[in-house]
């Protein structure tokens, strides 16, 4: 069955109730505040190449500015809040976000690419439920961590990703502000429309002037932030190399340090797995959310009894994936996140060719416009192939078999990345067996990407370190002391 036999109508979510702004300047101390650099950047809507708005591109001198608000934020007003004052102030940043849930989801798909279902029925409702879940920690603090003394760390700096943007946002300001702290964060350059909307929602909850700050513009920015000499606390998402300048930046400083960076998870599908029930964990876990997730299944074990029939299954199913507008509920893979990802994903869908892999790719049209890519399948790859070790951010599937439960702990551990991993089976024993042996920080069983903000997330090696999410979280906000 091929995509085109299906004739879908178009079911447009309509952006009519979006009020964007033409243009938008820095967030500093509750006001909007032109660039001292006096540049801005244009934010380009990936499903037509459209532009959305202007963006205000901070300099050196503009976040210097973002983190002498903060400061003073956190010692006149924020620190000397009570825990159940700042949990206030939680609840209705997270009543405002449920209020306005739709408009989000609409800008985060407009600005990100990513299909509206996947925006309203995942990250939206997930960024609201970490600022209900940290509003609930911020009086509870020393029963979190009995027995211990602490106290908040001061200034945060936090730099956000392109693939999750809200949500990532959530994960990092939720429990830095119910731990007593202030932000000053930097979303990705081709996300931040989302980020500059929760500036608004800040506003109207009424947050205090300067304990959350949004300084807009591109790597310049976030190293300046970095490099500030009057920050406590770093926060970062995104990938490995930018990551490891960071730690580098960091060292001989006072400076405390989370790193959450790049994956090539491996999805493990053993002989005695609900195969249709895995199949569709696999879609799920690469092709819906355009492999735009750090933790992406991008990396398919299956048993080689097995290996005919999921493969069959897998092609069959990749002919009923629906290519889009993001905005088309239909939509099952949207638009690659910018022009420069997709070229990074078709160069290495080449080298993946050239290394000797069979490529499969369903039979769709794709937009004439926009950035798109059909979801990919390679199998005869070997362990060494460039694209089973690095990280493309894209719909692309490497499929490999094993024969027993030794070949493909080593396999899947045969990687500089540790983030997460998926295990498929009828029994308990072997996903408990699996999970002890796996070096990942999150193993999934018989399901795929599910979060929850009680549950911490992070990973081991070239995947970095700490966790964000749960009690773990909020650790990563505190000072300890005896």
């Amino acid at each position: 069955m091929s995509q085109k036999n299906w004739n879908l109508e178009p079911s447009l979510e309509s952006a009519a109730l979006l009020k964007l702004q033409d243009q938008y300047e820095l967030f500093i101390d509750g006001k909007w505040q032109a660039p001292l650099s006096k540049k801005y950047f244009d934010s380009i809507n990936p499903s037509d190449e459209s532009k959305l708005a202007k963006i205000a591109w901070a300099n050196e001198a503009d976040t210097d500015v973002a983190v002498k608000a903060a400061r003073t934020a956190y010692e006149n007003v924020w620190s000397k809040l009570s825990g159940a004052q700042r949990g206030k102030y939680l609840f209705r940043i997270a009543r405002l976000m449920q209020e306005q849930a739709k408009e989000l989801a609409i800008l985060e798909t407009l600005d990100g690419g990513k299909p509206i279902r996947e925006s309203r029925d995942v990250d939206i409702p997930l960024a609201c439920n970490h600022f209900f879940y940290y509003a609930g920690w911020a009086d509870k603090l020393q029963e979190a961590f009995a027995g211990q003394q602490i106290s908040s760390l001061g200034v945060a700096a936090q730099i956000t990703p392109w693939n999750f943007p809200l949500l990532m946002l959530a994960w990092k300001v939720a429990p830095a502000l119910a731990c007593g702290n202030t932000v000053v964060l930097k979303p990705a350059e081709t996300t931040s429309l989302t980020a500059l909307k929760f500036a608004e929602i800040c506003q109207q909850a009424g947050l205090p002037a300067g304990v959350v700050n949004i300084v807009t513009g591109y790597g310049d920015t976030g190293a300046a932030l970095v490099a500030h000499t009057d920050i406590d606390k770093i926060a970062f998402t995104g990938s490995t190399a930018v990551g490891k300048q960071i730690q580098k930046a960091c060292l001989g400083t006072s400076k405390k340090l989370t790193l959450e960076l790049g994956g090539k998870s491996a999805n493990i599908i053993l002989e005695d797995a609900p195969i249709d029930q895995a199949v569709e964990g696999v879609i799920n876990a690469i092709f819906f959310n355009q492999g735009h997730v750090c933790c992406a299944g991008s990396r398919l074990y299956v048993q080689e009894s097995i290996a005919a029939q999921v493969l069959a299954k897998l092609k069959f199913r990749l002919q009923s994936i629906y290519v889009g507008n993001p905005l088309d509920k239909n939509t099952d893979i949207g638009a690659i996140n910018s022009k420069k990802q997709l070229e990074t994903i078709e160069r290495y869908i080449k080298l993946g060719i050239a290394e000797g892999g069979q490529i499969y790719q369903p039979t769709c049209e794709l937009p004439s416009k926009g950035y798109y890519c059909k979801p990919t399948l390679f199998t005869d790859v070997a362990q060494s192939a460039t694209i089973a070790q690095e990280e493309i951010f894209g719909p692309v599937l490497t499929i490999q078999t094993f024969r027993t439960m030794e070949e493909v702990i080593q396999k899947a551990n045969n990687s500089p990345y540790g983030l997460a991993a998926g295990v498929w089976t009828d029994k308990g024993s072997r996903i408990f067996g699996l999970s002890q042996q796996l070096r990942a920080g999150v193993v999934w069983a018989n399901t795929y990407n599910k979060f929850d903000p009680a549950s911490p997330f992070g990973g081991y090696k070239e995947s970095g370190f700490g966790r964000e999410g749960g009690r773990h979280g909020l650790s990563a906000y505190l000072k300890f002391s005896n």
